[in-house]
């Protein structure tokens, strides 16, 4: 196992700086996963941890080694791909072999480490088929265990779970955090998804355009964002966000946004003219009459299940609830919503930075 560290990280392609600067630590047997949208930089990052692109300016090391000049094979990093990158005409045992085969290993000394890695991912059954034969996540377990197989320092995984449908993504979720917590391997994780993000790592790095926006635990860039990027970047459904006033009085804040003026006590806010305010689909609950802070139309209903997601119009602006399933909705009915003022979150809607 190894720590990993980022010292002023850049990465240039010709004109254009596609990694700007960025410091990160990695602890030991850490989970971290890298968020962002499309084009922010999170592969080309783990691409350069693995060695698969070069670092145009910074220091890259892996546990006590500076490793920007190394080679990929002596980094005694793994890395788990997007499309699985099996060998079609070999068997399963073949592949997860392969690796350790190509490193001069003999047949004798592969065997128990196949067999091991096998029955960690619970594929054993599967060892003398061929890729073709396995479905997707199948396909991709065998991916991870030509990974495990050579008991890496590191893991790397590069959107794992993007090609497999919804009920697997959950399943193979599932199994690769068991498998974090049998090994305790320092893993870094890239994807788009911050479900992904939110359910697998220790620590979640969101990106954006190249920079690092924040970095921390998942509920604490879920309960304090440090901008509205994060704010709705982070949580699904996405955060409401309202363009809003600060009125301030002797005594108190007032909160004025469309159709609506709340009480936020005796805040610490100044008056201000503008003012972005966020509250979450899940935090907002039905109101008895007399006490509604936001009045609302139903767009859409709809259900999952367990809850209902009811999309509404304030105005001109689209509000979303997460609403109890048993609660009786129809669109173009009026809702009538409140919320804790503690679960509110501020930002300024210039610079987007948390107030």
């Amino acid at each position: 196992m190894a720590s990993i560290e980022l010292q002023e990280i850049v990465k240039d392609y010709g004109a254009h700086r596609a990694i700007h600067g960025v410091d990160l630590q990695i602890a030991d047997g850490q989970f971290v996963a890298f968020v962002g949208p499309s084009g922010c930089g999170k592969s080309t990052m783990l691409r350069m941890i693995a060695g698969l692109e070069e670092i145009t300016d910074g220091v890259l090391c892996i546990g006590d080694a500076k490793v920007n000049d190394m080679e990929p094979k002596d980094r005694d990093v793994a890395m788990v791909f997007q499309d699985y990158a099996l060998y079609p005409h070999m068997s399963i045992r073949e592949n997860i072999g392969f690796g350790l085969k190509m490193r001069g290993w003999k047949s004798e000394d592969i065997a128990p480490r196949v067999e091991h890695s096998a029955n960690i991912l619970q594929i054993s059954a599967y060892l003398d088929r061929k890729p073709g034969q396995l479905s997707g996540g199948q396909r991709q377990r065998v991916a991870m265990g030509r990974a495990i197989v050579r008991e890496p320092s590191v893991f790397l995984f590069d959107e794992p779970l993007s090609n497999l449908d919804a009920k697997l993504r959950v399943e193979m979720r599932t199994q690769i955090k068991r498998l974090h917590a049998m090994l305790g391997t320092t893993m870094v994780y890239v994807t788009h998804d911050q479900t992904e993000a939110m359910t697998l790592a220790d620590k979640v790095v969101v990106l954006k355009d190249g920079h690092i926006v924040q970095e921390g635990p998942p509920m604490t860039l879920y309960e304090q964002p440090n901008c509205r990027f994060v704010g709705e970047f982070i949580g699904s459904p996405q955060m409401n966000v309202f363009s809003g006033q600060i009125k301030r009085t002797a005594e108190s804040a007032k909160l004025v946004i469309p159709g609506s003026e709340i009480d936020l006590g005796n805040v610490a806010f100044s008056e201000r003219a503008s003012v972005d305010v966020g509250i979450r689909p899940e935090h907002l609950e039905p109101a008895n009459p007399g006490e509604e802070m936001i009045v609302a139309k139903i767009d859409v209903i709809e259900p999952l299940g367990s809850d209902t997601m009811a999309i509404c119009r304030v105005g001109e602006n689209e509000l979303t609830a997460r609403l109890d399933s048993k609660m009786p909705l129809a669109a173009g009915e009026e809702i009538r919503l409140k919320f804790a003022n503690s679960n509110l979150h501020f930002f300024d809607p210039h610079s987007g930075l948390r107030l």
